[in-house]
């Protein structure tokens, strides 16, 4: 998901290191009752400079990264976990990145 093409801003994020787990949240309508539903995705990225030394992101990890991406999923899923058991979670607004390594 692209803040740029939607302009939906993250819930939530993790990083370690240069890989980053993205919490988005939508708005859809269910496909069996047409109500309108909200959920969640995770976007996995791996930020990199390029040679002009500007900052990229991609979806293409190296045999390193898969520990971080490891923690950094590891560390979204309790987000979401967690965030579900709290009724009143759904109101927070800010953006919130954390760093976990």
């Amino acid at each position: 998901m692209n803040t740029k093409s939607t302009g939906n801003l993250p819930e939530k994020k993790f990083s370690a290191g240069a890989i980053c787990a993205t919490i988005w949240k939508n708005n859809g309508t269910s496909k069996t009752t047409g109500d309108s539903v909200e959920y969640r995705t995770i976007q996995l990225d791996r930020r990199y400079k390029d040679k002009e030394g500007n900052w990229q992101n991609t979806a293409s990890l190296r045999l390193n990264d898969l520990p971080r991406a490891s923690l950094v999923l590891q560390k979204a899923y309790e987000y979401l976990v967690l965030k579900g058991q709290d009724p009143s979670s759904s109101t927070k607004i800010e953006i919130d990145e954390e760093i976990v390594m």
